[in-house]
């Protein structure tokens, strides 16, 4: 019977790979959940043990000396203030650990290595990719591209696992709908809150994006049917040596969320929200000269079109000055007072990343054919898992009930 070990155990996605783990013990009598935070209540299956991947190799061999398993799911992460510092302590992270197994010796128990990534890959945080995204686009490397720690990572794992004669698999989920305790950092927590604290002012509901966004397309990604997946691709002979989208399997608007997102809260989507001009709420924020798709412009027959332009982030209502306004720091304290909320949560929630999320001008649709062929079939409709993350986060005192 197949053991794993799992890093980055406490956070969105490594948290629901390590429960979905847990959920079968006896296909997987033993895993070992990694991270630098304190243990959830897992399984009897789950062994906790600390670990800081920012530790050298011989450091980290210290924490592992009784951690074995033949299936590794590397899904840690650290956010850094520039790409530069990304691509440096994200790979050096992974290049340790892996390391740390060789010294130890488990090493030689493991068949699999499966590296969480994102659509980044594609850098979607840097303006419009080619639509859809597939596993073969090219990656996005030369002197006008600022550095990829994806890359980065995935250059390491290849390099490694061919030394070592392991097999892997990388995964490339995006925008990313889950939870994990006391974890601010996620689409639903500021999603929610924004939510929330609009009905609490007795306002009408706003989309504080892109109108470009607001009726383009975008692919999700829910963090118990990426788990779902790793558990798949781990297994999967025919997924060895092979990078993977993973997504929900439905494209989605904004147009078609908003509205549901109201009624979810009991508000109404202003009828007329787009009609006037961004006032002083507004902001802009552009991005690469040059978007992703203008690297593969002369293939595609896109020299010269108006359609690859230059990215922007427009937020109609810029969200990080909306959460300090008095006002709503003044709602959300009464709201919170009232429903016995986590007080923090407006201030700790990601609003920065929530106005990069809904304000970006292009679509970012994902295209999961690879893994449907090698017969993948699993599926989640967006709004069910963003409806289940809300529930979750009410039963966290996060957000307040909704009828």
């Amino acid at each position: 019977m197949p053991s794993a070990i799992v890093t980055g155990a406490t956070g969105i996605l490594g948290r629901e790979i390590v429960f979905e783990l847990g959920r079968n013990p006896e296909q997987w009598p033993t895993v070992h959940a990694l991270s630098r935070s304190k243990k959830e209540d897992y399984p009897s299956n789950i062994i906790h043990n600390h670990i800081d991947l920012t530790s050298s190799a011989e450091e980290m061999a210290k924490d592992l000396k009784n951690v074995k398993g033949e299936y590794v799911f590397f899904a840690a992460y650290l956010q850094k203030d520039s790409e530069k510092e990304n691509r440096e302590v994200n790979g050096a992270m992974l290049d340790n650990f892996l390391n740390a197994l060789n010294f130890t010796g488990a090493l030689s128990s493991v068949k699999r290595i499966i590296l969480v990534t994102g659509a980044k890959q594609y850098g979607v945080h840097l303006g419009a990719p080619k639509n859809p995204m597939c596993e073969s686009d090219p990656w996005l490397i030369g002197s006008h591209r600022p550095p990829n720690f994806y890359y980065r990572q995935q250059d390491i794992l290849h390099n490694f696992c061919a030394r070592h004669s392991i097999s892997w698999v990388v995964t490339y989920p995006n925008d990313v709908i889950g939870f994990a305790e006391g974890n601010f950092m996620n689409l639903g927590t500021a999603l929610g809150l924004y939510a929330a604290v609009t009905k609490e002012l007795g306002a009408e509901l706003v989309f504080p994006g892109s109108e470009r966004f607001y009726v383009g397309f975008d692919s999700f990604t829910c963090s118990k049917l990426h788990a779902r997946f790793c558990l798949w691709a781990a297994l999967e002979p025919r997924a060895a040596g092979q990078a993977f989208n993973v997504v929900n399997g439905d494209v989605q608007s904004w147009q078609t969320l908003w509205p549901k997102l109201a009624h979810r809260f009991g508000l109404a989507v202003k009828k007329d929200q787009f009609a006037e001009a961004p006032g002083e709420e507004a902001a802009v924020m552009e991005l690469a000269e040059k978007p992703p798709v203008a690297d593969m412009a002369a293939e595609l027959g896109l020299v010269g079109s108006r359609m690859v332009y230059q990215g922007k982030v427009e937020q109609r209502v810029d969200l990080m000055k909306w959460s300090q306004r008095e006002d709503v720091k003044k709602a959300w304290e009464k709201l919170a007072e009232r429903e016995g909320l986590n007080k923090d949560a407006l201030s700790k929630a990601t609003w920065a990343f929530l106005g990069f999320v809904l304000g970006r001008n292009y679509d970012l649709v994902v295209n999961m054919s690879k893994a449907r062929k090698l017969g993948w079939t699993g599926y989640v409709d967006s709004w069910d898992a963003l409806s289940e993350v809300f529930d979750d986060l009410q039963d966290a005192k996060v957000l307040p009930k909704t009828e």
